[in-house]
């Protein structure tokens, strides 16, 4: 949701918090401010609309002292407005916030009630004036007023408070939001994520729920919520301050689209043993005989994940024989499933940090079940409430869309259903070397998919006046076909389903007709004729046809060029280049012919480039499309 930052040290603060804000964008971007120590006191910095508002704002009002904090707003209570902007002010106290305080309205009755006059609509407010008053009422220190403060207050949190009283030290706490302290060199950092931090520092502190700290520029003094000391040692990132960076591309999801060869390769690394077809179970975060004792695999994950927890079902299921579920979280959170002791829950989740994940892992751990996290970013909180984690290592996904860390999710539960598999005897060593030889193979196949970015541009251009898009997949091709669709809605702002190829006649048949592009995910694989039927009926209702195909397939070419006399495309180097004389109303994309279980790896490649592309030459704003911020840690 929102992103914050906070500074102390030697240095200037402000182009600090400015330039830690900017890797933070992706996490909202409808307002921005600053705090900042001046000596004289605190002063605020704030303006509607992107990061580029405040650097305006900035030059014509310079903030000068080291000790501040900052914030780049997703709007949740309140317009997108200034008043509404962030750090919140009462007293001597400013406030930057993400989350949302649960009992806010009763809590601003109750200040009303005393006297104070609200200057915005937010529920950030009501920390600020909860802060300041506990100071007025004798709080000792800053401190202890915010933890007078957030003793009043339910819900997700995560803060950073500064006072014009101690001009070199803020206060910073969590609760059900991320928040990480930088351990710098005569410095000292906090932000929402890790990114923010690595020009200045790669060792990282992750404050935990409940937790409270005192930030000055030799370190940190942390606590619980209730008073008692908390020791933690710091750990080392090995992302570099470069892989958030864009590297030349003309946006981050391009880039992180062009990154997944080395993710994957990154993700895989050190954790097979080829010659044995084995998965180390160790790396993949599977304790002990767990994988004998449990009888249902029950996923939980949110939006992309969820796709990605999809796959994983078949694959579970296939290659394990374990009975398997796929929930979104948001929909266990507000219900009452039935967790048993028998089962493996399996939370996917980018961040680590998505709320309604959490809180079904929660429910999940309260009946007894066993948790097992598959994550990208370390030490996060779903992976510390498992009793195991498997990391993908995507590395920093700046980009709201996501697209390396999918991919990399896929393989991570690709590698676990093997792993399960061999553990239960259901998977027999021959297949499983297979498997896994294919799946070291795919970043290389990757490579050979996106050399055809140029030609899905054309394909993207071609289409760019649709309104609607359908996409259709049948097996593991259904979630790619909703992932598919998922990135067309959030970056270009087009309508699009994703659909079970099998359902078409269900009602989705009657949208086709010759303005309605048609995405149809047809690899060669056991759903191949079925697929083949389906992709036939649209071009019997003159729907234009995008295939995404196996390279060299005689019968999807020969289907596609029929009533021309041009000869399929050639093999893996896709349809429609200049020159190309296929049908006007059809386009073809070549994927490797490659094991069915790695196919979800490729297919959703084209996919990701065509969103990309129809949402860059309409115009929009590709890293951050309107209404949607990269991590949702509240609802």
């Amino acid at each position: 949701m929102c992103g914050i930052v906070a500074y102390v040290g030697d240095k200037e603060s402000a182009p600090i918090l400015v330039e830690g804000l900017r890797r933070l964008e992706y996490r909202g971007y409808d307002s921005a401010g600053l705090a900042v120590h001046t000596g004289r006191g605190v002063e605020i910095v704030r303006v509607v609309g992107k990061l580029a508002n405040l650097d305006a704002a900035l030059r014509n009002r310079p903030l000068s002292g080291r000790t501040g904090i900052g914030h780049t707003r997703w709007a949740t209570h309140g317009r997108p407005n200034e008043a509404n902007a962030h750090p919140h002010v009462s007293g001597k106290v400013a406030v930057v916030h993400n989350g949302i305080i649960e009992n806010h309205a009763a809590l601003r009755r109750e200040l009303e009630a005393k006297g104070v006059r609200f200057a915005s609509d937010t529920d950030t407010e009501i920390v600020a004036h909860l802060v300041s008053g506990a100071l007025a009422e004798g709080a000792p220190s800053l401190v202890e007023a915010v933890r007078t403060a957030l003793g009043r207050v339910h819900g997700a949190y995560a803060i950073a408070v500064v006072s014009s009283d101690e001009p070199s030290r803020l206060v910073v706490a969590r609760d059900q939001s991320p928040l990480v302290l930088g351990v710098g060199d005569g410095e000292s950092l906090a932000a929402s994520d890790i990114p923010a931090l690595l020009a200045h520092t790669r060792d990282v502190i992750f404050l935990q729920d409940r937790e409270i700290a005192v930030v000055e520029k030799g370190g940190f003094t942390i606590s619980t919520l209730e008073g008692q000391p908390v020791e933690r040692v710091s750990k080392r990132i090995d992302w570099s301050p470069t892989q958030a960076e864009k590297g030349g591309y003309k946006h981050f999801m391009l880039k992180e689209i062009h990154e997944q060869p080395r993710a994957i390769e990154d993700t895989l690394r050190g954790r097979i043993e080829q010659s044995a077809g084995e998965v180390s179970a160790a790396e993949i975060g599977l304790p002990g005989d767990l994988a004998t004792a449990i009888d249902r695999v029950y996923f939980v994950a949110c939006g992309t994940s969820a796709h990605a927890a999809m796959v994983g079902r078949y694959w579970v299921e296939q290659l394990a024989r374990v009975p398997a579920t796929v929930e979104i979280g948001s929909e266990v959170r507000y219900r009452d499933p039935v967790f048993r002791p028998t089962d493996l829950v399996v939370a996917v989740s980018q961040s680590g940090e998505t709320a309604d994940t959490l809180a079904a892992v929660k429910a999940a751990k309260a009946a007894g079940a066993r948790i097992l996290a598959v994550a990208n970013v370390l030490d996060s909180a779903i992976p510390r409430a498992a009793d195991g984690a498997l990391y993908t290592h995507a590395g920093p996904e700046i980009g709201v869309a996501s697209t390396k860390c999918f991919t990399t999710q896929l393989a991570a539960l690709l590698m676990f259903a093997v792993c399960l598999g061999r553990k239960r005897g259901t998977l027999s060593k021959e297949r499983a070397s297979t498997i896994l030889d294919e799946l070291q193979r795919v970043p290389q196949h990757m490579r050979d998919v996106l050399a055809q970015a140029d030609y899905v541009r054309a394909i993207a251009k071609k289409h760019l006046r649709a309104k609607d898009m359908l996409f259709l997949g049948r097996g593991p091709g259904y979630p790619i076909a909703l992932e598919g669709a998922l990135k067309l809605k959030e970056i270009s702002y087009i309508h699009a389903e994703g659909y079970a190829a099998g359902e078409m006649k269900h009602g989705p048949i009657a949208l086709i007709d010759e303005e309605m592009p048609v995405v149809v995910l047809c690899p060669r694989d056991s759903h191949f004729e079925k697929t083949f039927s389906n992709m036939q009926e649209v071009r019997a209702r003159e729907g234009q046809v995008i295939a995404v195909a196996t390279a060299g397939d005689r019968d999807v070419g020969d289907f596609l060029l029929e009533g021309t006399t041009a000869p399929p495309p050639p093999s893996g180097r896709g349809s429609m280049r200049p020159g190309s004389v296929l049908p006007p109303r059809v386009d073809l994309v070549e994927i490797p012919a490659v094991a069915p279980e790695v196919v979800p790896l490729l297919a959703v490649l084209p996919l990701q480039l065509l969103s990309y592309y129809m949402a860059d030459l309409k115009g929009t704003d590709v890293d951050q499309p309107r209404n949607l911020a990269k991590t949702v840690t509240v609802e």
